[in-house]
């Protein structure tokens, strides 16, 4: 009988520890998909020191009321100030488009500036390039013109493509023997190309020695008809220098203080410097307006000596450079001999 007791108490033992167990399981199997806000005492910690320190509620709110008053100052004062510059725009906007319709209606002329050359000038190479920097710092528009003998030498071709300058190279094959005859021939066939091609601009012989003030080429194209300025001559042998040109009061042209010479023997005229004088090219292709003769296309007119002619005989249409009185000189010859 006892052995039946002992063995009834340990059946009831294992029974309850198995019920015991099996509601633990089952407690735990769903506890474990119950969400827990807390699941250790370490956990809680952190997540108390998180949502105290990092909570990103009250920080949003505390920013969001100063950057609010911030940027509605801001914005006022950007609103203000840009209906200031609206205003202003307004108040502006005529005066800039007048300034821009005059700006067109004055547009810059073409500067033509011719330039002979010759192959007994063994410095030709060097002052071609030379000249070339200075036209590189004249304000467009500008058309450089150069005239040689036609030969086999390419030198002046590789020159003028190197230097970014808008050029018109004319070759001739006429031979001369004296080079004051070649130059004007050389000048005559630019002359000549600028009327076949109607060219409109101010006309400007520039010789490789010449030097030059940059103001000079801005000067020149204010010129309507005839233009004409003192030019100083250096030479290094005498060791002196000679002013040529025009006598003015302010930009009127009253006399001409000139060396006499005995190139031209058809006038009493002294002649004048060829880089003193520039004229617009219109005279060359425009007769009627000019009062040319109607014989403009006749070959052996000599252009150059009729722009010569003109110059020194109609004073009335000759204006002096600078507008503000040609006393000043702003070229130099350096009459470099060769």
């Amino acid at each position: 009988m006892a052995s039946l007791e002992r063995s009834k108490k340990k059946v009831q033992l294992w029974k309850k520890a198995t019920v015991h167990f099996l509601l633990c399981f089952v407690m735990g199997f769903f506890t474990g998909f119950a969400p827990t806000s807390k699941a250790s005492i370490f956990s809680s910690r952190v997540t108390m020191s998180l949502s105290s320190n990092y909570s990103p509620r009250p920080v949003e709110v505390f920013h969001q009321s100063r950057t609010q008053n911030f940027n509605r100052s801001l914005f006022d004062k950007t609103v203000s100030k840009a209906e200031h510059n609206h205003n202003s725009d307004k108040d502006q906007r005529v005066p800039e488009e007048d300034k821009r319709g005059s700006e067109e209606l004055n547009v810059r002329k073409l500067v033509i500036v011719i330039t002979p050359t010759s192959v007994r000038n063994k410095l030709r190479g060097v002052l071609l390039r030379r000249l070339a920097n200075t036209l590189k710092l004249v304000a467009r528009p500008l058309l450089w013109i150069v005239v040689e003998q036609l030969s086999e030498d390419s030198e002046i071709s590789e020159i003028l493509r190197k230097t970014g300058i808008m050029y018109r190279h004319v070759v001739f094959k006429e031979n001369f023997t004296d080079v004051d005859s070649e130059m004007d021939h050389q000048r005559n066939i630019a002359v000549n190309h600028i009327e076949h091609h109607r060219l409109s601009g101010i006309v400007h012989f520039a010789g490789l020695s010449n030097v030059y003030d940059l103001r000079f080429f801005e000067e020149i194209r204010a010129v309507e008809a005839f233009g004409t300025w003192p030019i100083a001559k250096l030479s290094a042998n005498n060791k002196k220098v000679i002013i040529e040109g025009p006598v003015c009061d302010f930009s009127e042209v009253v006399g001409w203080h000139l060396k006499r010479t005995n190139n031209i023997t058809d006038t009493s005229t002294p002649a004048l410097p060829i880089s003193s004088f520039a004229f617009n090219s219109s005279i060359l292709w425009d007769p009627e307006r000019w009062g040319r003769p109607s014989s403009v296309q006749d070959t052996s007119q000599n252009s150059l000596r009729f722009v010569r002619k003109e110059v020194l005989e109609e004073e009335a249409k000759v204006k002096g450079i600078p507008m503000q009185g040609c006393s000043e000189v702003l070229l130099w010859d350096l009459h470099i001999s060769y």
